[in-house]
């Protein structure tokens, strides 16, 4: 969750560090700190809870060196609370040595008791500061900051990332890894490290991946890599598909409205290059083998990513007639679950590195199943884990609550189905065109919604910014985009919603409905002779006659609802499987208004953090 930043170079180390932790923002964080190593050798370090502008104002009262070696890092609390004394880097060595971490030391308490035993004294709360000191007792006898790592990492239980340096060192910054992620940017006389690759892409488009269980020491003109045992590690760069300019808002009032201006990009994105002809074309399958005798697959992901994974379900299953189930990461790997060599596992993360979602990716490759990711994020651990990925393309997503990068991956989804069918013989080639002249039409669509109806939509969440309860409903695939809109609420505008599907209704949920009550409904195409259109009208009409306050989301020309609802949003003319991608939008839209007129961080909701890296 947390974001770090690591510099050797020349004598600009504050700016690229500060610069990093601007962009690691999304990341979630309720402290900041930095430690440099100034030209004359000293070790000087500043860190303030709160946001990132109070360490800045710190900075400009209490201005310190702008050395050649600096460390960066932005906390969310585990151990000890959002304090000045707990914010990171911390120190040993007497004060020489300052090391930041990311995750969780399982064996901390153990370690701290050894030390106290010893005489140690510490000054915070943290399982960080037990690390701290345990390097610089090593330093003292190795005079080796690779080793001295290498030693305590070896002690380490639980999941980490560590960066260190010490003032003997000058021009030397090392990192070890274990379950978090790391990735090392690649300059022209200069290094970097970070959590993820915006923390330097300002500076640089060149990375690595850093793997398990790795340790890395980084100078100016050198970068090492080894495994925990100090074997040479092979490493693979890379080349950032976006630059510093993508992670800025641009002139958008939040990065949540800027991302979901480019939620049709961020489909369109995702669908080039892998259509031939008409047909879907996903190369990125072949390292998975012959796919014609896979007899299951389980979709496994968290929070948003497994809504896009219930929208992926229902086309995987319609395209290539193979059972799918969608299961959370967190929940998956402790049933002992079956899984055999004709088991697909499809994992989805926008970062790559959901730590609930990672270990599940682990357990499935453990046990023979194939692990297919799907992933936003270049260089990340879940891919690199998995026997393949298909990689969407959104472009970086910074604000907390996910938008495009959802889009993304239902998009993703959907290519996968099409694939299995046109590999297993389910589909006709006739029938792969269509869908994909639907999805590739799908794009456009969403721009016509953000154009019309934005601003009703805005007009709407600022009429209702007392509301203390949204109910959502849909059928089929309009229950995960239910799903969807719940949740968005509940992350960004901090009030109670819930999604279900509509059939439901009379099962329980109903009892919920009085005078008042908001309820937005996701209501299926009339034109769809299988359509479920009839029973969610009744169901309107049902909560309409107890009180409900309705807010349909219907295609344009829907007749039959304008007599029960209150409001109607209208979006484009879709095929059902892809009506999700349309009707899912107003309620991006209406999250982010209701948050915005609340007067609420849109793009930093209380208590969350972008990318989830501890269990």
């Amino acid at each position: 969750m947390c974001g770090i930043v690591g510099y050797v170079g020349d004598n600009k180390s504050l700016e690229v560090l500060l610069g990093g932790l601007k962009r690691l923002e999304y990341r979630g964080y309720d402290s900041a700190g930095v430690a440099v190593i100034g030209e004359d050798g000293t070790m000087d370090t500043r860190k303030r809870a709160g946001k990132l502008q109070v360490l800045l104002d710190d900075l400009e009262t209490r201005p310190i060196a702008n050395g050649a070696t600096g460390i960066g890092h932005t906390r969310w609390a585990t151990h000890g609370g959002p304090t000045d004394r707990n914010a990171h880097p911390h120190l040993g060595a007497d004060g020489k040595l300052a090391l930041i971490h990311n995750g969780i030391i399982e064996n901390f308490s153990e370690l701290k008791q050894e030390l106290l035993d010893s005489g140690a004294t510490f000054s915070s709360e943290t399982d960080t500061e037990v690390a701290a000191i345990l390097v610089g007792r090593e330093y003292e006898q190795t005079h080796d900051l690779t080793e001295s790592l290498r030693r305590v990492v070896a002690r380490l239980e639980g999941a980490f990332t560590l960066l260190v340096m010490h003032a003997d060192q000058p021009g030397i910054v090392v990192g070890a890894r274990r379950n978090s992620p790391l990735v090392i940017g690649l300059g022209d006389g200069e290094n970097f490290l970070g959590s993820d690759v915006a923390a330097f892409v300002e500076f640089t488009r060149r990375a690595v991946a850093i793997g398990q269980d790795q340790i890395v020491t980084i100078r100016p003109d050198s970068v090492v890599v080894t495994d925990f045992e100090g074997a040479p590690v092979e490493t693979e760069e890379f080349e950032i598909a976006w630059d510093a300019s993508a992670s800025e808002k641009g002139g958008w009032s939040s990065f949540m409205a800027k991302e979901i201006s480019e939620e049709p990009e961020a489909v369109a994105n995702t669908i080039l290059g892998r259509v031939h002809d008409g047909l879907v074309d996903l190369k990125e399958l072949e390292p998975l083998g012959d796919l014609k005798d896979i007899d299951r697959i389980v979709i496994i992901a968290c929070g948003t990513a497994a809504y896009a994974g219930m929208l992926g379900k229902y086309a995987i299953e319609q395209w290539s007639r193979i059972p799918v189930d969608v299961e959370l990461s967190h929940e998956f790997r402790y049933r002992n679950p079956i899984l055999t060599e004709r088991t697909l596992v499809i994992s989805i993360s926008q970062s790559g590195e959901t730590m609930d979602t990672l270990m599940a990716v682990k357990y499935a490759v453990d046990h023979k199943a194939k692990v297919l990711s799907v992933c936003n994020t270049q260089g990340a651990t879940i891919p690199r884990e998995s026997h393949a990925v298909v990689y969407t393309h959104a472009g970086p997503e910074v604000a907390v609550a996910s938008t495009k990068a959802f889009l993304a991956q239902v998009t993703a989804l959907y290519l996968i189905g099409l694939e299995l069918g046109k590999l297993r013989g389910t589909l006709a080639d006739d029938e792969i065109r269509e869908n994909v002249r639907e999805l590739q039409a799908v794009p456009e669509k969403i721009a016509e919604i953000l154009s019309v109806s934005q601003a009703e939509i805005a007009q709407l969440a600022h009429w209702m910014t007392d509301t203390q309860s949204v109910l959502f409903l849909g059928r089929n695939v309009g229950y995960p985009v239910a799903l969807e809109g719940a949740l968005k609420l509940k992350e960004l505008a901090y009030i109670h919603a819930e999604g279900f599907a509509a059939g439901e209704l009379k099962h329980g949920p109903i009892a919920l409905i009085e005078p008042g009550q908001v309820v937005f409904v996701v209501v299926p195409s009339p034109r769809d002779p299988n359509s479920l259109h009839p029973k969610v009208v009744s169901n309107i009409q049902e909560i309409r006659a107890r009180g409900a306050r309705v807010i349909a989301i219907a295609e344009k020309g829907d007749a039959a609802v304008l007599p029960f609802a209150d409001e109607v949003i209208p979006i484009p003319l879709a095929g059902s499987l892809f009506e999700p991608f349309l009707a899912v939008v107003p309620l991006h839209i209406f999250g982010m208004e209701l948050s915005s007129a609340k007067g609420l961080d849109v793009d930093q909701p209380r208590n969350l953090a972008k990318s989830v890296t501890v269990e």
